[in-house]
């Protein structure tokens, strides 16, 4: 595949040795991975003392609310590099085909550390304001989905033919 005439957030890169990520994107894992540690230092906290539930669900939300921002982001950036690759829901939030190993193991891994986390401290405090974790994992998704859309490898569209 030539990468003449493509942007330089389509074009193929060189990701170095195999364990090591491009550095493109770094920022995002960083985040994801800040993000996640908060998330489960807090939901751990919160389980243990009642006083800071509160606290707990203030981080939740606010952790939520990026994510909704975030995924929206992804969503858009997607659709505008849509006109020129073939980007699917699978590739761009759950990075399947379009990243490298390191960076889906990372990004993916996170998004599954949140939903284990939120599913495990809201079943051990039910009905309490631990419960608000559930909605974080949505910040691990448009964060994978944001790295796809800025980052990931898709095929180009098919140019229609010209009669």
């Amino acid at each position: 595949m030539s990468d003449a005439g493509v942007g330089p957030h389509l074009a193929r890169r060189e990701t170095g040795p195999m364990n090591e990520p491009p550095r493109e994107g770094q920022s995002l894992i960083t985040l994801t991975l800040a993000t996640t540690a908060l998330f489960v230092v807090s939901s751990a906290v919160a389980v243990v003392v009642t006083a800071f539930r509160p606290v707990a669900a203030i981080i939740d939300l606010v952790l939520f609310g990026l994510g909704v921002v975030v995924f929206l982001a992804a969503f858009l950036i997607a659709v505008n590099r849509s006109r020129d690759v073939l980007i699917g829901v699978g590739g761009l939030y759950f990075l399947a085909g379009c990243a490298p190993a390191p960076v889906r193991l990372r990004l993916s891994g996170a998004f599954a550390v949140q939903v284990v986390v939120a599913l495990a401290a809201a079943s051990v405090a039910p009905f309490t304001a631990v419960a608000f974790g559930i909605l974080v994992p949505v910040l691990g998704l448009g964060l994978s989905g944001l790295w796809g859309a800025r980052y990931g490898t898709f095929p180009p569209r098919a140019l229609p033919s010209e009669e």
